[in-house]
Order: C-alpha cells, then structure tokens, then sequence
C-alpha cells in the first residue's frame, strides 16, 4: 500500500484528502507545515507528497527543494488556486512532478497521484534493469530469462573453466562475440587479453600478417616489426569470427598454429610458442561447409572441441520485454530522451515481427523509434518487413542434407593422413607417427580412403 504525504494548512482539506484516499487504497499522513513536512520526509518512508502552494513558515516551493534534497525521487504533486497555474508550473520546472488545481474532482486527483506513482516506479525499474543490464555486460554478459538463453547460459558455465576450443554457431547479430566475451571472463584467463578478430574483415593478403605478426622487411610495407593477434592474446583468449572466411591457405597455417601451440611470424625464424585459448564463431553450420568442400575437415575437428549454437530472436520471443527495456534505456541515455515504455500495440507489433537481423536488428528499431517518440511513451515504431527470415540451415544447399557423421569423419581422416604424408616427405612410416597411429592401421586407412 502506498504511502502518501500531505502538507495542507487547511485542517478540513487535509481530512478530505485523507478519506478520498482511503477509500482508494492509499495509506496517509497529514501535516500543517512544511517543518513538520521535512522531518517526516526524513524520517520515514513515503511513496508520493501533496503539498498546499501557499503555506505557513515555508511555501510549496521552498518545501519541494527541501523534500528533493532529501529524496530526489519522490514524485511531488502541487496543490494551488486556478489564478496561481503559472507557480504551479514553474514549481513543475523545479522537479514537481504535477499539479492540481482547487476545488479538484476526487476521481481526477486520483488520476494524477497513479499517473505520477507509475512514472515513478518504470523509472526505478528502468534504472535497476540499467545497472544490472550494464554490470552484466561489464562481466561479458547478454540479457535472456527464456529457456533457450539459459540452456545457453549453462554451456558457458560447463565450459568456461575448461581449455577447450569452442565453436559457436548462430545467424548474423545473435551475440556471438558477446558469448565468447562471457567465456573468457568465466575462465582462468579472465585477466589476460581478450583479441577479437573478424575474419571476414580483413583482405585475404593481410590475414597471415594479422594473425601471426611479421618481421621487419618481410614484405614492402612491412616497416617495422609487428606482432600478430596471437601473440596479442598470448596467456588469454583469441576470438575469432566468421572463421569460414579463411582461405584454404589460411585455413592450413591456423592448424599448424594450433597442434603446435606455435606461431611463427612472416619473415621470422624463430617460432614463438604462445599459450592462447582459441574461441570462434560462424553464421553458417561448419559441418555443412566441410561436406561441401569449402572448409578443412581436419580443421573443423581441432574447432569443434566443444560448439554452441545459439538461438535466433524469433525462437525466444520470452526475451523482448526485457531486450525492449534495456535498448529503451541506452538510447534514452545516448539520444538524451525520456522514453519510459512502449504501447501495448508497439509491443504486439514488436512480437509478431520475425526479426531476421535478431538482437542487432531490434537495437536499432528502438533506437530509431526512441529518436522520433516525442513524450514518454512510444505509441508508434516502424518496422521494415522487407527482408525474409532466413533460418540457420537456409545457408546451406540440398548437399547438406547429406552429412553424415560418418562422412565427416573419413574427411577429416583423409585430410589427416594427406597432411602428415606432406610433413613426411611421402614417408608412410614416418606419416603413421606422426598421427600416433599404428602402421597396419595406417596402411589399412590408406586402402579404405583411396590414397595411394
């Protein structure tokens, strides 16, 4: 039940207010001054202050900068004759949060004491959602209460505190690099360097160079010495993004680097052994690019110790009241707005988009409806509908149907076994060491995967 003050030096006006507010619901207290105002203001808790323009010893105006000091929060409802509107609404410009005008109808002042409550309460909500939502993403965190978030939420507990490679999986903006974040400050490494490299960013002829260093002269722009992103993340964590952008080329230098735990940088001589953890990420399903030729088995197998897939917006819909609050909040701050909520017909139409552009896409709806939401409540929002939802295996041809496990398997194998006849010069004793396999089983291998 509410609490309500009320600072009136007319004895009959006090009591009136005080039964019209018990009769609907509100608890109160009555005082004839704003002394005894200000003392019951610090000594206990109200939800909500009536107070009288013209009073005794102190006036409305002078007890709302005494009552602000104390709690800047409190919502502070002038009471003052119809002549007097224009103090009334410079009291509002001091931090009054409305004003009524005498006589008030009783149903109206009630009006006007839950409008200002409600206001006061999405703000505190607001402002707890803003520094929970910020300490979480402080901590390399992302908002989701629904079922799907939390399944992820567990697998980054189970495999946080361990050295696994993990491969995360999700379409475009599902917060794949902000998972990766949430690994590595669960894990021991939490205090060490968190590198994150898009893949996809960087030209094919530089992404040697951007991931392993170079020498100084290796190459004509190569000035000075420079060390890689391994290097960078040498005793934490590398993400890498969008990792099926990698050549072929690439794609076999980044396998070395990590069976070897080793980089070597370009022009260099000497190999520099690193102790990085290695996290990546992609937008389409790794085992399907491997059954279609575009990715190393062998590869995908060193990546795949441990993968995630995560969940698009429109699988956890149980997510956007919360996801809708927070990006209301950053724009709020950033736009320097004061958005508090949403209609109930802006969230239907929120709710029945499929947001093919997921999280990434609904920030920037909201912030672009914040910007042309004129008062507190953003009554419309435009919604673009042009673009298809495209789920997670629509990135894939019909030959992805027909990956198998077992398939994948002997292409990882093959790859295998190509690459440590490579190492050995030919040498199928010295190839069968290197896998640590025995050499009937080598020879065998070779006979069942056609390699002569």
């Amino acid at each position: 039940m509410e609490k309500i003050l009320i600072i009136d030096d007319n004895e009959s006006l006090r009591y009136t207010l005080e039964s019209v507010l018990e009769e609907n619901g509100f608890a109160s207290k009555s005082v004839e001054d704003g002394l005894k105002a200000i003392e019951e203001v610090r000594s206990k808790q109200y939800d909500l202050v009536i107070c009288d323009m013209k009073m005794p010893k102190m006036d409305g105006m002078q007890i709302l900068a005494e009552v602000k000091k104390i709690d800047p929060e409190i919502p502070f409802i002038i009471l003052t004759a119809f002549g007097d509107i224009k103090n009334a609404v410079e009291a509002m410009k001091q931090g009054a949060s409305d004003y009524l005008t005498k006589p008030f109808d009783n149903d109206g002042m009630i009006l006007t004491l839950r409008k200002a409550l409600e206001i006061k309460y999405l703000n505190k909500e607001l402002a707890i959602l803003r520094k929970r939502t910020d300490d979480t993403y402080k901590g390399g965190g992302i908002i989701g209460a629904s079922k799907e978030m939390k399944e992820v939420f567990d697998q980054v507990n189970i495999v946080a505190p361990t050295n696994l490679t993990v491969l995360i999986q999700g379409e475009s903006g599902t917060g794949k690099e902000v998972i990766a974040n949430m690994i590595h400050r669960a894990s021991s490494r939490a205090e060490k360097p968190f590198i994150a490299v898009d893949c996809g960013a960087i030209p094919e002829s530089l992404i040697e160079s951007e991931l392993f260093g170079h020498e100084k002269g290796a190459f004509t722009d190569a000035k000075s010495q420079r060390e890689g992103k391994f290097e960078q993340a040498n005793g934490g964590t590398i993400f890498l993004d969008e990792i099926t952008n990698l050549s072929d080329s690439n794609q076999i230098k980044l396998l070395r680097a990590i069976q070897e735990r080793k980089v070597t940088r370009i022009g260099g001589k000497r190999a520099l052994t690193l102790d990085v953890r290695i996290l990546t990420a992609t937008n389409v399903r790794l085992a399907d690019a491997v059954n279609n030729n575009k990715f190393r088995a062998d590869l995908y197998y060193r990546l795949n110790e441990f993968h995630m897939d995560l969940p698009p917006l429109r699988s956890r819909t149980g997510d956007l009241d919360q996801l809708v609050k927070h990006f209301i909040s950053d724009a709020n701050e950033e736009l320097n707005k004061s958005v508090l909520t949403v209609s109930d017909e802006v969230m239907k139409k929120i709710k029945a988009h499929h947001w093919p552009g997921n999280v990434r896409e609904l920030r920037n709806t909201i912030r672009r409806a914040v910007l042309l939401t004129p008062g507190n409540i953003m009554e419309k929002i435009s919604i673009t509908d042009d673009v298809a939802p495209k789920t997670f295996n629509d990135n894939n041809n019909d030959e992805s149907d027909n990956t198998t496990f077992e398939t994948l398997t002997k292409k990882a194998e093959k790859d295998a076994i190509l690459s440590a006849l490579d190492e050995s010069g030919g040498n199928k004793s010295k190839a069968a060491k290197l896998l640590n396999m025995n050499e009937r089983t080598f020879y065998r291998k070779l006979k069942s995967l056609g390699i002569n």
